[in-house]
């Protein structure tokens, strides 16, 4: 049985930690909206059991299971592990996060689980699982997507991230933007999913100092190597992202070049010797040049390695929905954080750059016209 929570639920738990500790006074406490309360058993009923046919992924913060309530809806349920490296913090976090959010590109909580010790999200389910799974995954779990539906999914993608940044109130920076973390409903339509890292950034906010998080590889470097987190972290893990959609290949497991270079690096490479179309999938036959060119050229704006060089999301919107001439000269190299022993930061140096982002300005700086038509210590990171 499932109860709705009409008005705000309140969770107060005690972590782990606070559990073992002798004064049992300090609870997380966290307002909810717009969620339903399940059962354990409700859960357990709807996932036969949590039977090992019903799930559908995992990582390190547990395991995602498809269930069907008792109604005929259709969930994907998030069972928190007992060892998850997501905390009571976290989840309450990611709670609270979706709840209070509504866009078609953003994946909609339906409701949650807190009883003993289990902790379970209930999400809509999306029938064609991850871009991770589509796009990189094994063969036999692929999907082929022409180029039409891999601009909508990088569209999709830029509209959900655009509403985080500029139009929730406050503003989300989401942290762990990626493949995995992108679902793709019946229709292929993306939805943003995962919000266990993301930070609220007030406008009057320019950066937040943190504990860093997030997925290797997809980690802009003066975030990792500092732990300044500004909006300009979510960009470059978008920018990522496309270079991923582009070339259907993992910027952590692909390497290219006599160097074993990572895909950012060897895009680099390539805009520098003018053959950009090599990094294209071999499985996109047909194509429009020039459309998937401006996209690549997009995806290295966002990977800059000084933070302020970076489009904001309106700017990067722009830059992908029309065709203009963009201002490659403005470009300089993509840094790129490697691992904790070793940085690769391709020509500025990241120690001297700003974090904030210079001041609001009424023209797209990385376009040439100026007409627009219309106006530290690196936490160890889990894969999730």
């Amino acid at each position: 049985m499932n109860l709705s929570c009409f008005g705000a639920l309140k969770l107060k738990l005690k972590s782990r930690k606070e559990k073992n500790m002798d004064a049992s006074t300090q609870t997380e406490e966290i307002a909810t909206n717009n969620v339903q309360l399940f059962s354990y058993k409700s859960l357990r009923s709807a996932t036969g059991n949590f039977h090992p046919s019903s799930r559908v992924g995992a990582g390190g913060f547990g395991v995602v299971y498809r269930g069907v309530l008792k109604d005929g809806t259709q969930v994907a349920v998030k069972s928190l592990s007992a060892e998850s490296k997501q905390g009571t913090r976290e989840f309450l976090t990611e709670i609270n996060m979706i709840s209070n959010v509504r866009h078609p590109n953003l994946v909609q909580l339906i409701g949650c689980c807190i009883e003993d010790s289990y902790r379970m999200l209930v999400y809509e389910y999306l029938e064609n699982s991850s871009l991770a799974s589509a796009l990189l995954g094994p063969n036999n779990k692929r999907i082929y997507l022409d180029w039409s539906k891999r601009a909508a999914i990088c569209m999709g993608t830029v509209h959900g991230l655009l509403f985080l940044h500029e139009e929730a109130e406050p503003h989300i920076v989401h942290r762990d933007i990626k493949a995995s973390n992108i679902l793709l409903d019946r229709d292929l339509h993306p939805k943003i999913g995962d919000f266990g890292l993301a930070k609220l950034f007030p406008d009057n906010v320019t950066h937040l100092s943190t504990q860093v998080a997030g997925t290797m590889g997809y980690l802009a470097p003066e975030y990792a190597l500092f732990g300044q987190l500004t909006k300009k972290a979510d960009i470059y893990s978008l920018g990522v992202l496309l270079l991923e959609i582009i070339s259907g290949r993992s910027n952590t497991k692909a390497a290219f070049g006599e160097d074993l270079t990572l895909l950012v690096e060897w895009t680099w490479k390539l805009k520098q010797e003018d053959n950009l179309l090599s990094i294209v999938d071999p499985e996109l036959i047909e194509f429009p040049e020039e459309e998937v060119v401006r996209f690549i050229k997009v995806a290295l704006f966002c990977t800059q390695a000084a933070p302020h060089q970076r489009p904001s999301m309106t700017q990067v919107m722009e830059m992908l929905s029309k065709e203009m001439k963009l201002n490659v000269e403005s470009l300089i190299p993509p840094g790129v954080y490697k691992d904790h022993g070793s940085q690769s930061s391709v020509g500025s140096s990241l120690q001297d750059l700003p974090w904030a982002q210079k001041g609001k300005q009424s023209v797209n700086p990385f376009i040439t016209s100026t007409h627009l038509g219309s106006s530290l210590t690196i936490s160890k990171m889990q894969p999730r």
